[in-house]
């Protein structure tokens, strides 16, 4: 059935590990707190909480939607073993938490590890053989991939850096180490999406609650309850009563599904008519705030106090826009909220509907203030392949084959998990990181700049920067006024402060600051 690489060695598995590595010791009698303090003439301490206080403002609070008091206690869990597929259809698929998760553009995965979910799940032995068999193609072709694509990424970066034979030698070192890194983040985009991950993630009190209530809202409903339920118990370990008094349960009904009708697939459908709108663009401006370059200068002059007469809208823009007269834009802090004229981009706005892949995507919705409507993958999935390719692989016809054999692969299995019988949660984890992503995401032009500002780098991930780069463009279309001061650190910065670029030894060894926006990203 398959003709790709033999299966390389075991996957290796196991459960979701939670810690708890930094909690508030009296979560909910900080919170009773919290809220005595709204009625009171001096601050509450936790220390001074009664019974009463805990059954009766606990209640009111809680039960009548009033749940600030429950955000102040923050918990930082560690977790591993959990897969990919979760982290980006359930835990940062809504903005309000902090994560820092293993990289694999960076972090080179040699061993098959991957969320494996119990027998029972599968209906039998062969369905879970056929699932841990494709996992591990799935490695043997990222190892492969990863060696094939080093000497074509060590030929353009040596004629980025003018490497030749009277090169330092430690030159030439950092040159073969940004080869493997520029390999291994091609050749991750072939791995499912089952492989794990690990991080440290915090959230607070409220949030942790809603994460219970919401986790079967996500592609991974039983990973998800898994290790939401580890994290509340670890929660009640400290104290039991943050949850034991509201009876918080996860929702069994979901109106996602109400409307499902599985016998009539519309997804391959949907997936031809959103490809058809993009009119070739990875990203595609749909929607925006026509009179934007007004709005942004009135609430400029409402901010300062200014005439129109003595602050014209041009002005106003400038002074907001121009790095050379607002030194909030040279900020690698983003200050953007705290800054008073800043805020005045709020205003406008702009949607955009793009196509990029799952492991893009992952990185993309980081942005958590340019939050997107992605899709529930169980209901958009495809029969047939539906993949990004990265650039790189243009260039490399050996390479190119092994990829598209890769996603062949990948799904056929899937395809043959579901024809078995077997739950489209559990066979879509062996989707590949390239798997095409389809959504609609929407900016206020103050958080736009930030994430055009980093993805705009040459150093960021190639599908983010594509996507920035049409979205730039097409803002110049509608809003030129607006997008004269828009581009990387080192366009900002160039001309104005030191050091032009802000990524230090990680400098991607292009000027690009002296002909943005048509310098040619090569890698």
């Amino acid at each position: 059935m398959f003709d790709g690489p033999p299966d390389a060695g075991l996957v290796e598995t196991g459960g979701p590990r939670v810690t708890l590595r930094n909690a508030f010791l009296h979560p909910f009698d900080s919170a009773i707190a919290a809220a005595r303090t709204c009625y009171s003439s001096h601050l509450i301490t936790p220390q001074e909480i009664t019974d009463k206080q805990r059954l009766n403002i606990g209640a009111a609070t809680f039960y009548s939607g009033h749940h600030t008091v429950y955000q102040h206690a923050h918990f930082e869990f560690g977790l591993e073993n959990v897969s990919r597929q979760f982290v980006w259809s359930f835990l940062h698929a809504h903005p309000f938490y902090n994560s820092e998760q293993q990289s694999q553009r960076y972090v080179r995965l040699d061993r098959a590890q991957a969320y494996v979910p119990p027998v029972s799940l599968f209906f039998d032995e062969s369905s879970r053989q056929i699932y841990e068999s494709a996992i591990a193609r799935g490695w043997a072709y990222y190892r492969e991939l990863s060696a094939l694509l080093v000497p074509e990424a060590r030929t353009i970066l040596n004629d980025i850096w003018h490497i030749g034979p009277m090169s330092h030698p430690k030159r030439l070192q950092k040159i073969e180490r940004s080869a493997e890194k520029r390999s291994i983040e091609i050749a991750r985009y072939v791995l499912p999406v089952a492989a794990f991950t690990a991080m440290v993630h915090t959230v607070s009190g409220i949030v942790l609650h809603r994460l219970w209530r919401m986790c079967s809202a996500s592609d991974t409903p039983s990973e998800a309850r898994a290790i939401i339920g580890e994290m509340v118990a670890l929660v009640r370990q400290i104290d039991p009563q943050f949850f034991d008094r509201f009876g918080t349960a996860p929702l069994e009904e979901l109106p996602e599904w109400k409307e499902v009708v599985p016998a009539k697939p519309t997804a391959d459908a949907f997936a031809r008519e959103f490809d058809a709108s993009l009119s070739g663009k990875t990203s595609r401006l749909v929607d925006y705030s026509p009179n934007a370059p007004r709005v942004i200068a009135e609430s400029y002059r409402a901010v300062l106090g200014l005439s129109e007469s003595t602050c014209s809208d041009a002005e106003a823009i400038d002074r907001i826009l121009n790095p050379a007269r607002n030194l909030y834009r040279l900020e690698t802090l983003n200050i953007g909220v705290h800054a008073p004229m800043m805020r005045a981009l709020q205003h406008a706005n702009y949607t955009f509907a793009k196509k990029i892949s799952h492991t893009a995507d992952s990185q993309d919705q980081r942005h958590r203030m340019v939050p997107g409507s992605r899709p529930l993958l169980t209901l958009a999935d495809t029969r047939d392949p539906d993949y990004i390719t990265p650039v790189l692989l243009n260039e490399n016809p050996r390479a190119r084959a092994v990829y598209d054999r890769a996603m062949l692969d990948a799904w056929a299995a899937k395809n043959q998990l579901l024809d078995r019988g077997v739950p489209p949660e559990i066979a879509l984890y062996l989707l590949p990181n390239a798997k095409s992503i389809r959504l609609v995401e929407t900016g206020s032009l103050l958080h736009l700049l930030h994430k055009w500002t980093m993805r705009t780098c040459f150093n960021a991930q190639e599908e983010i920067y594509n996507a920035s780069m049409d979205e730039i463009a097409q803002l110049r279309e509608v809003h030129p006024q607006l997008s004269r001061y828009i581009g990387p650190p080192c366009h900002l910065r160039a001309g104005i402060t030191t050091p032009i670029c802000t990524e230090g030894s990680h400098f991607c060894g292009v000027k690009v600051w002296l002909d943005f926006p048509n310098t040619p990203r090569r890698i």
